[in-house]
């Protein structure tokens, strides 16, 4: 016995003043509604969850019996507005710290991933040099590299030798989340196909013009949502820099506590670096979205 078929509705071409063009049927336009529809509802029980976990929680804290306590010490609202100009202050240190770190560390990070990519047994002490390098900052502490940095570079004496919290942290920072950098930067060059490389070369093209033309560009398109989560990391790691004494803003939030007896200034802190995180998180979930469907999708662009 066949089966009939049961045949989908065509696209309706509907007649207007320019000529005729292409119209939704009334099933798709079903669809449509449908999932309208399903969002609306999906949003608004996210909303109404979100919202009673939040009641839930705050009536969980403030019924605590130390939350009186709890609140004078730490949500101070007249000791967070006096604080707040200095923190701000201290927080612009923060910033010319993340700022050059970050230009910094993408240099060294590609330099490094260059020499680790190298081939050829006469470049092989190069490739140790620097896998010996990615091997101990990738497993040493920031807060010890810091202190070696810090105080273990002045302490040599030699003539010339900066002393400034800001150069030394800087310093630090740059070692350390330059060996991160370079293991993104070695995994999005190694992701590229060989055969681009072989073709590049058959086109005539030196080593150092297939990286920068060839295989650098596709590189880059593949760990940019990577190297933007380390960026993340490093907007955070930026205030331990208040080890070596630099008057930043968590250096400028641990004097006005040790002024006051008071810790809401390491919140007014915590919440500006939370402030300064969120765009670039946001940021990076962004590119990592789009870089998702464009892969999903096939698409090089």
């Amino acid at each position: 016995m066949a089966v009939r078929r049961r045949r989908r509705p065509r696209p309706q071409l509907t007649a207007g003043t320019t000529g005729a063009h292409w119209a939704p049927s009334e099933l798709e336009l079903s669809r449509r509604a449908w999932r309208d529809r399903r969002t609306r509802r999906s949003t608004l029980v996210a909303v109404l969850s979100t919202l009673l976990f939040a009641v839930a929680a705050y009536l969980a804290v403030t019924s605590a019996p130390g939350w009186p306590r709890v609140r004078a010490t730490f949500f101070s609202w007249p000791v967070a507005v006096d604080s707040f100009p200095e923190i701000l202050r201290g927080l612009w240190l923060n910033l010319q710290v993340l700022v050059v770190g970050g230009v910094l560390v993408l240099v060294v990070g590609l330099l490094v991933a260059s020499v680790r990519t190298l081939r050829g047994p006469a470049l092989a002490p190069l490739r140790i040099v620097a896998t010996a390098y990615v091997d101990l900052f990738r497993g040493m502490p920031l807060i010890i590299v810091l202190y070696l940095v810090g105080f273990g570079f002045p302490a040599l004496g030699l003539e010339g030798m900066p002393t400034s919290p800001f150069v030394l942290g800087t310093t630090a920072i740059v070692l350390v989340y330059s060996a991160y950098v370079a293991e993104v930067f070695r995994a999005g060059i190694e992701s590229v196909h060989p055969s681009q490389r072989s073709a590049a070369r058959s086109l005539g093209l030196t080593h150092r013009q297939t990286m920068r033309l060839v295989v650098l560009p596709q590189a880059l398109r593949t760990v940019t949502p990577a190297l933007l989560n380390d960026f993340v990391a490093l907007q955070k790691d930026v205030g331990l820099i208040s080890v070596l004494g630099a008057i930043d803003a968590v250096r400028s939030a641990q004097i006005i506590v040790g002024q006051t007896f008071n810790f809401t200034p390491y919140i007014v802190a915590g919440l500006l670096f939370v402030l300064l995180a969120v765009p670039s998180a946001r940021l990076a979930d962004a590119v990592s979205a789009r870089a998702r469907r464009r892969q999903q999708s096939g698409s090089l662009l």
